[in-house]
């Protein structure tokens, strides 16, 4: 079957160009998970890695538009939603985008972090209804996380920052955006099972606010904790709070991955809680990514997030 002239091929059937984007990034697994997800999904595609310490350079990069889609890294994200022509409420919500996308003359942006992170906790067993869920951190990543796991049902998620007034503010312009997308538009239903729609979430959810020095009570009764700042990352950073506050029935999740046993984990598991690293939470984001490129460029997708999980959390060589 030929293609008419006038009709370009779609882009399911033609070679592109993928990336993650980023610095440092010599960790990232993301281009063997990719890889291997569009190569067992039968497409002609590439994905490697740009790594630019220089923001003008990324700048460039993003402005210049040789790709049909690109996952962001720090410290990118902020810039990859400011050059997004089109923001899913995923990004506006957060602040920032992980995922831009190619269609046509549009780039959009997306953040995939809190639907990865949520996905791979509910497949590792947590159950978000009902739960009190701490996040630690106030970036896009902290944001899309505390807003995944209000959709997944929590009832209160308390936002958690080294300063109480930034956390405050960030916080307030986070419900502030989200009251207005949930009163402007038709009400979505949750794309998972169980999970509340846009607007139930809204209107169901406690969101609080704190510090880790003035919190410390919350942070004790939360069910769920999830730390998305890069604490970890260097060799003798701290926890974000106080570690003698967690115990056992808890759930801990450090973003970070790829550095060895944080402090955070480390803590969490001698207090008798559920420790995990951000390796599951990587996978996870990158599946919901894949089915997000795959439906803007109308390519074949017959794998199942959970079949999508699997086959990249063993590309990249990840028990989770």
């Amino acid at each position: 079957m030929t293609t008419p002239a006038s009709q370009p091929a779609a882009l399911a059937d033609t070679p592109q160009r993928l990336y993650v984007l980023g610095h440092p990034i010599g960790h990232s697994k993301s281009p063997v998970m990719y890889n291997a997800a569009y190569g067992a999904l039968g497409l002609p595609w590439r994905y490697g890695a740009m790594d630019l310490s220089d923001a003008l350079d990324a700048r460039a990069f993003l402005k210049k538009r040789d790709f049909l889609s690109v996952n962001i890294t720090t410290p990118y994200k902020p810039l990859a939603f400011e050059l997004a022509t089109a923001r899913a409420a995923s990004a506006r919500l957060a602040r920032g985008a992980n995922v831009l996308v190619r269609k046509k003359d549009a780039l959009i942006g997306y953040n995939t972090d809190g639907a990865g992170c949520v996905a791979y906790l509910e497949r590792a067993g947590v159950d978000f209804r009902g739960a009190r869920v701490a996040v630690c951190g106030t970036g896009p990543t902290s944001l899309a996380i505390l807003h995944a796991a209000a959709q997944a049902g929590a009832d209160e998620c308390l936002l958690l920052g080294r300063d109480k007034d930034r956390a405050a503010q960030v916080l307030r312009d986070y419900v502030d955006e989200y009251g207005l997308l949930a009163r402007a538009t038709i009400d979505l239903p949750g794309a998972t099972p169980g999970h509340l729609s846009f607007r139930e979430a809204y209107d169901h959810v406690n969101f609080k606010f704190g510090s880790y020095a003035t919190s410390t009570q919350a942070i004790a009764a939360a069910d769920v904790i999830i730390d998305a700042t890069p604490l970890g990352m260097a060799a003798g950073d701290p926890a974000p709070f106080d570690a003698a506050l967690l115990h056992a029935g808890q759930v801990v999740l450090d973003c970070v991955y790829g550095h060895g046993t944080t402090a955070l984990v480390a803590a969490a598991r001698d207090a008798g809680a559920t420790a995990l690293d951000g390796a599951g939470m990587l996978v996870g984001q990158a599946a919901v990514t894949v089915q997000i490129v795959c439906d803007i460029a109308e390519a074949p997708q017959p794998l199942s997030f959970d079949e999508l999980f699997e086959l990249m959390a063993r590309a990249a060589d990840f028990d989770c």
